[in-house]
């Protein structure tokens, strides 16, 4: 399969090895910096052979290659134009989170997706994570009996460094702040587990110690969901002097459930009514992951070469980029407003927070 790569910044290197490991045909990579793809393939390992060829403009490599997968993984508010693009083009997209920056592009993705029968799967690969996988295993069975309340904790730092490497990062155009882009994964997974279906979400957001940027770098949340369930989020990059942690905890009559590690990657709290020998084996997984992204990105691509050889829905596909995404725009509108907001949220966008106070009161 003919695969190409749309970025090379961070977490690009993660993209390209997972397109290795899946035997892909890497034809081409783009980026606007060529320092950026000479990097991108050092760091993957991958020798100079010249055949691998070099783009600065993603329209010109889509019109002059014959491609089947594109994943996309440029600054945020570049994602949907992108996608939109190459799925018009007829080319299936791997979108690196967040899909989108506002709710309409989110359904423009989906819609355009479904015209033109293009496969869309969102990267929001800590699903792959072998504790989550366990977590989500015991929940459709009914282990956990009926959901009392959850909660996930993004607790990471990131400094002034790590935002001068990208002048887009921390912006509302392009980013959004610690909600958007750290804490948007562990969010997903919240969701998810949850039921999906939200009634009511109550946020409140902070720029404590970032003030070179426009967003907030701590935000807390309670959602309530319409099976009755209730959750709270917190998601920072206030924490010193590094990552702590990204937990996820699931509340039952029959079950409780503590995924921690710096990516919810281990089991650190597994207990249920009815526990078997299996259950045994889980209480104190770890799994090793070389960095916080985790080991999701290589199953992820996977699912998604095995979606289009099948004709099948993508394990993680559009809608669940687009749940993700109106959950954190959720949060933000909360912010703004002073109220809680109810869902479904027809139309928010990152750009509707420029100027909204979110600094110490």
């Amino acid at each position: 399969m003919k695969y190409a790569l749309i970025g090379c910044g961070r977490i690009s290197v993660n993209h390209i090895k997972a397109a290795i490991n899946n035997n892909l045909e890497i034809v081409a990579i783009c980026d606007i910096v060529p320092e950026h793809m000479e990097q991108v393939l050092v760091k993957s390992g991958i020798e100079e052979n010249g055949k691998i060829k070099r783009y600065h403009d993603y329209k010109d490599m889509i019109m002059n290659e014959k491609l089947e997968l594109v994943s996309i993984a440029t600054e945020s508010g570049l994602h949907a134009e992108i996608a939109i693009y190459c799925i018009e083009h007829g080319i299936h997209v791997i979108i690196e989170k967040p899909i989108a920056m506002n709710m309409q592009d989110a359904d423009t993705i989906i819609k355009k997706a479904e015209e033109r029968k293009v496969k869309v799967s969102a990267c929001h690969q800590n699903r792959f994570n072998i504790a989550v996988q366990k977590m989500r295993k015991a929940l459709e069975s009914g282990r956990f009996g009926k959901l009392s309340h959850g909660s996930v904790h993004v607790r990471w730092n990131r400094n002034e460094g790590y935002y001068k490497q990208a002048l887009w990062r921390g912006t509302w155009e392009q980013d959004g702040g610690a909600l958007m882009n750290q804490c948007i994964h562990g969010i997903d997974l919240l969701r998810w587990m949850m039921g999906d279906e939200i009634e009511e979400v109550y946020g409140a957001t902070r720029q404590q110690f970032h003030s070179y940027l426009e967003t907030e770098d701590v935000g807390m949340a309670v959602v309530k969901f319409k099976n009755g369930a209730i959750a709270t989020i917190e998601g920072t990059t206030n924490v010193y002097p590094q990552n702590l942690e990204e937990t996820l905890y699931l509340f039952g009559e029959k079950g409780t459930v503590k995924l921690g590690g710096k990516s919810t990657n281990n089991i650190d709290v597994w207990e249920f009514a009815d526990e078997t020998d299996e259950d045994k084996k889980s209480k104190g997984l770890e799994e090793e992951t070389s960095n916080v992204y985790g080991n999701g990105h290589t199953r992820l691509f996977a699912d998604m070469i095995e979606a289009i050889h099948y004709d099948r829905v993508p394990y993680i596909d559009a809608y669940a980029g687009k749940r993700a995404l109106e959950l954190v725009l959720a949060i933000y509108k909360s912010q703004k407003e002073g109220i809680p907001v109810r869902l479904p949220l027809q139309d928010f966008s990152t750009r509707d927070m420029v100027g909204v106070k979110i600094d110490k009161i």
